[in-house]
């Protein structure tokens, strides 16, 4: 999908800032329960949480099916019966989470989730031309922008998502 119009060192780039992505999805899984109801709670969380991607930890992209998986197996993490010693925090958690798929499993909300995500990358991507002109007026300057490399890029994208949720 982005490797495709992006030629074939921006496809290269992609492929490989999604292994690095799913490498860190797969060490992120193995956070114990206390380390996932942490991440819930971390300071700003009642921002961070409007999220339901991030909540979650999953792709916009990516089936319902495999999100209610994803939803299950974080539920059973963070839900207060299993945490008995950190019970009210765990409680905080799995309300966020379940909030979270309560987004995403409705059509409709899931469907103004996408259009805020859509946003997010239409405005990082007129920001990263507005950058790259900036740059090739500079003379002796190059066209490449940090927002070329896949990590950057996507950080720019999560940044533009909450200045749209914010301004929501």
């Amino acid at each position: 999908m982005a490797s495709s119009s992006q030629g074939p060192s921006g496809g290269q780039a992609f492929d490989s800032f999604y292994k690095e992505l799913k490498q860190v999805e797969k060490r992120d899984e193995t956070l114990t329960p206390k380390l996932q109801i942490e991440r819930l709670l971390r300071p700003g969380y009642t921002y961070r949480n409007l999220n339901p991607f991030e909540v979650l930890q999953v792709d916009p992209d990516l089936p319902l099916e495999d999100v209610k998986k994803k939803f299950r197996r974080m539920s059973i993490l963070v839900h207060p019966d299993k945490n008995t010693d950190d019970a009210e925090r765990a409680q905080t958690a799995f309300d966020a989470v379940k909030r979270a798929w309560n987004v995403l499993e409705n059509k409709a909300t899931r469907n103004a989730c996408m259009e805020v995500v859509d946003e997010a990358k239409g405005r990082t991507k007129m920001n990263i031309g507005k950058k790259r002109r900036k740059s090739y007026r500079r003379e002796g300057k190059s066209t490449v922008i940090e927002e070329d490399d896949p990590v950057h890029f996507k950080k720019a994208v999560e940044h533009s998502h909450h200045e749209v949720v914010c301004r929501s």
